[in-house]
């Protein structure tokens, strides 16, 4: 099984960009404390070095329903401002949403067509030699990425195709929930008074 966690800062400022890349990085390491297999699908780069306006992760694993439940929801960052040193405000919300792959759209391996190429980079000269290296393109929607850090076209194939539904079910989401994202341009819609979690740092 698994899901989708999109992390969004809404239309709030930088204080909660950075909020975004701090709660990922908590989300990643809780993952990994309960064996569960976490990877960041897509992020959006914040307006400030090191911030995040958005992200999503792709979570597999036993106890993947339990994690994204404690996640789903609004959180709350309690520290100052290291970008405004005498501005008061110190709470700072982001908002998690859970989204099941299986309800969002169908996978066709019969709309994928692969090709392959030469890997470039590090790794000898076997890399510039061999055909390793593997792009999947999704048909009906022209998108494609390309996979090459595995040894084995295989094995490259495998990732690409991983890749290219992890990069379709991201579009999918984003027209699936329109409406939040409407909502989310609103930041006062955030529920600030009952955040699902809540974390103080003191800078």
């Amino acid at each position: 099984m698994e899901k989708i966690l999109q992390i969004t800062s809404g239309q709030g400022p930088v204080e909660c960009e950075r909020v975004v890349a701090l709660v990922l990085s908590k989300m990643m390491s809780e993952a990994k404390k309960q064996n569960l297999e976490c990877k960041v699908v897509e992020s959006v780069a914040g307006v400030a070095a090191g911030t995040l306006f958005s992200a999503l992760l792709l979570v597999k694993g036993n106890n993947m329903a339990e994690f994204c439940d404690a996640w789903t929801g609004t959180i709350q960052w309690i520290a100052q401002s290291p970008y405004r040193k005498y501005h008061k405000r110190k709470n700072w919300f982001v908002g998690i949403t859970a989204h099941d792959i299986t309800k969002i759209a169908t996978w066709n391996e019969k709309d994928v067509i692969y090709q392959t190429m030469r890997a470039s980079g590090p790794g000898g000269q076997n890399v510039n030699k061999v055909e390793t290296a593997v792009r999947a393109t999704h048909i009906p929607s022209g998108t494609s990425v390309t996979a090459s850090s595995e040894r084995s076209q295989l094995m490259n194939k495998k990732e690409a195709t991983e890749k290219l539904k992890a990069k379709l079910m991201s579009w999918h989401i984003e027209e699936a929930n329109k409406h939040i994202r409407e909502k989310w341009m609103e930041h006062n819609t955030l529920e600030r008074g009952n955040a699902i979690r809540v974390f103080e740092e003191r800078l």
